[in-house]
C-alpha cells in the first residue's frame, strides 16, 4: 500500500461515523473503528476483506516512516508510540504492538479544536485547581477516559489568563496551543527529549512556571516531578489509576519501603488535587465524563502523612469535602443519575459502593413517587360540614 491508498483509506474511516475516536488493524480482520466505546467493521473493497500480515506490515511501515528509535522500540520492547497526520482531516496518536508474533495497529484520533473548560462541562472546582501557583496535580483515569482532553482544557485557560512560560513533555503532542497570554513550548518523546525523566530534569533549567508531564511511568520521574513542585513550579501529569487511594498507592509502591515515610511527608506538602474520571453510557447515545476530585486539606495531609485507616479513607474524606466542592465518583454518578443523565444500571456498574448506591438509588425512587396532596378548600369545607350536619 502507497500513501495514498493509505490516506484514503484512514479518512474513509473517520467519516464511517460521527465522533469516531479509535482505528484499530489486526491480522485476519477488517479495519474496526470505535465511536462512543462500541466497535463495529469497516468494509473493504479488495479480494479478501480482511487485512493480512503484509497490509499490517506495510501500514506500520509507513507510519514508521524510517524512525529508527521507533524500530527499535518495537523489536525490543514489543510495541512503540509515534504519531501520524492525514492532511487536512486529522491527526493521530498511534501504538504498533506486537501480539501472537505479528503486528497489531491502534491509531486513536486526536482533536484538532482545544477543548475549554466549559465545553467539556468540567465543573466550577477546576478554575480554583489552575489557580494553585506551586505543587503537583494528578489527572488520573483508565486510558482512553480523557485525561489529555482535561489537561488540555485546564492549560487553554492558563493559556488566556496568565501571563506564564509553560513547557509541556508530551508523547506524542496532542493539541496544539498557540502563544496567547502564556508562552507554550511544546516538546515530544524521541523527537525533542529522548525519555521523560531527562526531559523534566532539563525542564526545570529552562524557566517554566507551568510543567505538563504526560505520564509518570517510573520513579525517576516521579521523583524530578516532586522534586519540581517542591522548587516553585506548578505540574500537571497523569496516572493509569482509577481513583486517589490508588493514586497515592501507586506513588509510593514506586519507591522502596524504607523510603516511604519521607515520601509520604513530600507528597503532604505538595500534593495539590487528584482528579479522577471515568466514561460511562450516556442516556440517549454518547458518553458522559464523570469525576472525583480530591484536595489538600488538614484532614487530607493527615491520611497521606499516617495513610488510611477504618475511620480515616481518603473516600470519606472526598465526601465530606463538598463544601470545598470535592465530589466522589459515587456522588458524581448518584446525581448523573438523579438528572436523568444515565440509567440505574450503569450508575451501579461504575459505582465504587454498590450496597450504599443501591440505598441511595432506592430513596431516590420514593422521593420521585411520593406525592402530597393538599386538600382543596372545599374538600376542607366540606369536611366540616358533614359532621356538623350530624349534630342534633
Amino acid at each position: 500500500m502507497n500513501k495514498q491508498v493509505i490516506d484514503e483509506l484512514l479518512s474513509a474511516m473517520i467519516r464511517s461515523e460521527d465522533d469516531v475516536s479509535d482505528l484499530l488493524f489486526t491480522v485476519g480482520k477488517p479495519p474496526f473503528v470505535e465511536a462512543h466505546g462500541c466497535l463495529s467493521e469497516f468494509p473493504i473493497k479488495t479480494a479478501a476483506p480482511v487485512f493480512g500480515s503484509q497490509e499490517i506490515d506495510e501500514l506500520a511501515d509507513h507510519i514508521i516512516n524510517g524512525d529508527e528509535r521507533l524500530r527499535a522500540d518495537l523489536a525490543n520492547c514489543g510495541s512503540c508510540d509515534c504519531s501520524y497526520a492525514l492532511n487536512d482531516v486529522a491527526r493521530f496518536r498511534v501504538n504498533i504492538f506486537k501480539q501472537n508474533g505479528r503486528h497489531a495497529i491502534v491509531m486513536r484520533k486526536l482533536q484538532s479544536e482545544i477543548p475549554t473548560l466549559e465545553k467539556l462541562g468540567l465543573p466550577p472546582v477546576f478554575r480554583e485547581i489552575i489557580k494553585e501557583r506551586t505543587g503537583i496535580v494528578f489527572v488520573t483515569g483508565a486510558t482512553g477516559s480523557g485525561k489529555t482532553t482535561t489537561l488540555a482544557a485546564m492549560l487553554n485557560e492558563l493559556n488566556q489568563t496568565q501571563q506564564i512560560h509553560i513547557v509541556t513533555l508530551e508523547d506524542p503532542i496532542e493539541f496544539l496551543h498557540p502563544h496567547q497570554r502564556a508562552l507554550f513550548h511544546q516538546r515530544e518523546l524521541g523527537k525533542d527529549f529522548p525519555d521523560f525523566a531527562r526531559g523534566l530534569r532539563a525542564a526545570l533549567r529552562q524557566a517554566p512556571r507551568v510543567i505538563l508531564v504526560g505520564e509518570i511511568r517510573d520513579r525517576e520521574t516521579m521523583e524530578i516531578a516532586m522534586t519540581a513542585s517542591e522548587t516553585g513550579h506548578l505540574v500537571f501529569t497523569t496516572l493509569h489509576t482509577i481513583n486517589a487511594g490508588q493514586t497515592i498507592n501507586r506513588i509510593l509502591g514506586m519507591f522502596n519501603k524504607d523510603e516511604e515515610q519521607q515520601l509520604r511527608q513530600r507528597l503532604a506538602e505538595t500534593l495539590r488535587y487528584v482528579v479522577s474520571q471515568r466514561l460511562v453510557s450516556k442516556v440517549g447515545g454518547g458518553r458522559l465524563l464523570v469525576t472525583e476530585i480530591m484536595g489538600s486539606s488538614l484532614r487530607t495531609r493527615e491520611t497521606l502523612l499516617y495513610g488510611e485507616s477504618e475511620n480515616r479513607t481518603f473516600q470519606e474524606i472526598i465526601e465530606a469535602g463538598s463544601t470545598l466542592a470535592w465530589h466522589s465518583f459515587d456522588q458524581s454518578l448518584l446525581k448523573a443519575y438523579e438528572a436523568d443523565l444515565i440509567t440505574e444500571d450503569t450508575t451501579i456498574i461504575f459505582c465504587t459502593h454498590k450496597n450504599k448506591m443501591r440505598r441511595d438509588i432506592d430513596m431516590l425512587k420514593k422521593l420521585r413517587n411520593r406525592t402530597f396532596e393538599a386538600p382543596s378548600g372545599l374538600r376542607m369545607q366540606d369536611a366540616i360540614k358533614g359532621p356538623a350536619a350530624s349534630i342534633p
